[in-house]
């Protein structure tokens, strides 16, 4: 039987019923744009704050949706180098992608929150997504998150294929519904993947 989400409402509901026994003082962080539907189905449940942060996919040369790595709006960043010389990626191609995904990312913090200082210290994480499946930007902004001293970090996440989750283990306490071996893309696990625009990011982050 192929379990499915109906939604990615859905998906929170089932995420946050795996997180009621937090009682920390929470703060949601999702990435845009499914992963805020998501978080905000978890921070109502948990009466928690919802906030967001943006990392952005580095896209391969001639091939945009491969991911070669992704970067955070202050330049933090991970590399897959095994593709990257699988492919023979000039590293100039390689600078010129993470300066313009960094200042992407950066764009992006700026229209769905104002401004990019974030208050982290001592603080209960749950970093949110509608699922991954190479895991670049979920890596790459837990990566950019344990640079803070936090209290805790959660990555919760509905659905990814094993060796991902495992690898986000590295950097905090992972909670998923579904993690499929048979795992080729995240829609296949919703009913309703449809797209989540900006303007629904902001109407979500004003409540």
């Amino acid at each position: 039987m192929n379990i499915r989400f109906k939604d990615r409402i859905d998906a929170g509901l089932q995420l946050a019923s795996r997180l009621e026994y937090l009682k920390d003082d929470l703060l949601i962080l999702s990435i845009p744009r499914g992963g805020v539907v998501v978080g905000d189905v978890i921070a109502k449940r948990l009466n928690a704050e919802l906030d967001v942060i943006c990392p952005r996919k580095l896209g391969a040369l001639n091939n945009p949706e491969l991911a070669i790595g992704a970067i955070m709006h202050d330049g933090t960043f991970i590399l897959n180098n095994d593709i990257i010389r699988f492919l023979s990626i000039p590293e100039s191609y390689i600078r010129e992608e993470m300066e313009r995904k960094k200042n992407e990312s950066l764009n992006r913090v700026m229209k769905f929150r104002g401004n990019s200082i974030y208050n982290l210290e001592s603080k209960s994480i749950i970093l949110v997504d509608d699922g991954v499946a190479t895991g670049a930007t979920a890596l790459v902004a837990a990566k950019w998150l344990r640079k803070y001293p936090l209290k805790r970090l959660i990555i919760a996440i509905p659905v990814g294929p094993p060796d991902t989750l495992n690898r986000l283990k590295e950097y905090g306490d992972v909670i998923s519904v579904l993690m499929p071996y048979d795992f080729s893309a995240v829609g296949e696990f919703y009913d309703d993947f449809s797209e989540v625009t900006d303007d629904m990011v902001l109407s979500i982050l004003k409540g």
